[in-house]
C-alpha cells in the first residue's frame, strides 16, 4: 500500500524559509515521478515542482527560483526548499508520485504552510 507522508509546515514570515518533506513507503520509490502541489483556499491545485526519476527538477512559474525541489533514492524521501517566501505561498502542500510511464496517481495528505506576518 502506497503511503505518502508530508511534514515541515508551519507559520513563517514574509521573506523567511521552510523545508518540506515527504515520505514514501509502500512502493518502488526511484521508478516513481515525484511532485509538489499546493492549492490555497477558493483556488485549483496547482504544481509547484516535479521531480523526474533522476532527479531533474521542474518548477512552477510562480516559485522558479524561490524553490529547490530534490529527492533520495535511498531514503525514499523528496523534499522542497522554500525560499524567499511570500503570503501568496499559503497553501496547503501535498506530495505526489506517479508511476514512471504513467499509472495511478497517489497524494499524501498535505501539510499547512501559512506566511504572514
Amino acid at each position: 500500500q502506497v503511503q505518502l507522508a508530508e511534514s515541515g509546515g508551519g507559520l513563517v514570515q514574509p521573506g523567511g524559509s521552510l523545508t518540506l518533506s515527504c515520505a514514501a513507503s509502500g512502493m518502488l520509490f526511484p521508478i516513481y515521478v515525484m511532485s509538489w502541489y499546493r492549492q490555497a483556499p477558493g483556488k485549483e491545485r496547482e504544481m509547484v515542482a516535479r521531480i523526474t526519476t533522476n532527479g531533474g527538477a521542474t518548477y512552477g512559474d510562480s516559485v522558479q527560483g524561490r524553490f529547490t525541489a530534490s529527492r533520495d533514492n535511498v531514503k525514499d524521501t523528496i523534499r522542497l526548499e522554500m525560499n524567499r517566501l511570500k503570503p501568496e505561498d499559503t497553501a496547503v502542500y501535498y506530495c505526489n508520485a506517479v508511476q514512471r510511464g504513467g499509472g495511478d496517481a497517489y497524494w499524501g495528505q498535505g501539510t499547512q504552510v501559512t506566511v504572514s506576518s
